[in-house]
């Protein structure tokens, strides 16, 4: 019988480990998700059509992981610092920063590129700005100002939209038009960039304050600095869960969801605001974990719902 080799714990990590970490592969499955359920809900209007599904997950796939990259690049002197980050591929110099670079260009570029001549250019539009937001606007800004939070949940709120929009394909000769600005402001597609930006809000806040310190260690500026008695965090945990719970209502309005959406994410969003309110009370690091462990699973919760009920 032929014997299993074991994997040393202590070996350095491969490669292929190295990339794997320097992309955030894992943490890319979110960006797949929620751009498939965008394309999703709105094939539910224009015809499913799975190579365009594919070709939209692809190019927005890529985009991901090249932000990633930079993200990174722009972050190696606070991740040394950092006892979670200090063993990322870049700090820890396994990996050279010019090499990495390329990378991340190729990828962004490349799935930009891909989207616009696949899918569609609103798509690509949407992609390019959050790699901008994220890149250029919400990395920086992690080190100077603490509303980082909310450009950083802006650019975490886009992958719905893409594709929400992805779905609709190119334009048709008929349409006349080269880009439709309605896909991006229609309410279908701000109740799905608006669900993502409110969800990560009490999210972030809450695990920011459970590790605050290491923030605060590594040049960070989060509302969590130097609130060690939870005052203003839980403020804010309250604050962007309640417009999370107002916003079931919207479906319902302009009728692209039943009820099912509306009562259903109104009692997820309402427990959400007890244990909101529960930290606001105690301000412990068991409560914010509680907080914290429920927004992981609101969300797959809130997106089968919309899902089941869009209509």
């Amino acid at each position: 019988m032929e014997r299993k080799k074991k994997v040393d714990p202590d070996s350095p990590p491969t490669l292929r480990d190295d990339i794997m970490a320097i992309t955030k592969a894992r943490l890319t499955l979110m960006v797949i998700v929620t751009t498939g359920i965008g394309f999703w809900v709105s094939s539910k209007e224009n015809g499913f059509d799975l190579w365009l599904l594919i070709h939209t997950i692809f190019g927005t796939s890529l985009a991901a992981l090249g932000s990633s990259v930079f993200n990174q690049l722009m972050e190696i002197d606070v991740d040394r610092k950092m006892e979670r980050t200090r063993d990322r591929p870049l700090p820890a110099e396994r990996l050279a920063p010019a090499p990495a670079f390329l990378l991340g260009t190729v990828l962004c570029g490349f799935g930009i590129v891909h989207l616009a001549a696949k899918v569609n250019a609103e798509s690509s539009a949407l992609v390019a700005v959050t790699l901008l937001t994220y890149v250029l606007i919400y990395t920086p800004m992690k080190r100077t100002s603490s509303w980082n939070t909310i450009v950083g949940a802006v650019s975490g709120a886009f992958p719905p939209m893409v594709g929400w929009a992805g779905a609709f394909g190119h334009p048709t000769q008929t349409e006349g038009v080269v880009f439709r600005w309605d896909l991006i402001f229609s309410p279908q597609s701000f109740f799905l960039f608006a669900l993502l930006f409110f969800w990560q809000l009490p999210h972030f806040v809450a695990i920011n304050w459970i590790y605050r310190e290491q923030y605060k260690n590594g040049g960070f500026v989060m509302w969590s600095n130097d609130d060690d008695d939870g005052s203003k965090t839980s403020f804010y945990a309250l604050l962007f869960t309640v417009p999370l719970v107002l916003l079931m209502a919207q479906p319902v309005v302009y009728q692209f969801s039943g009820w099912l959406l509306a009562v259903g994410g109104g009692l997820l969003g309402l427990w959400m605001l007890v244990l909101a309110i529960r930290f606001r009370k105690v301000r412990t690091k068991a409560a914010a974990r509680k907080l914290f462990f429920y927004t992981l699973a609101y969300l797959p919760a809130i997106l089968i719902l919309l899902v089941i009920d869009w209509r």
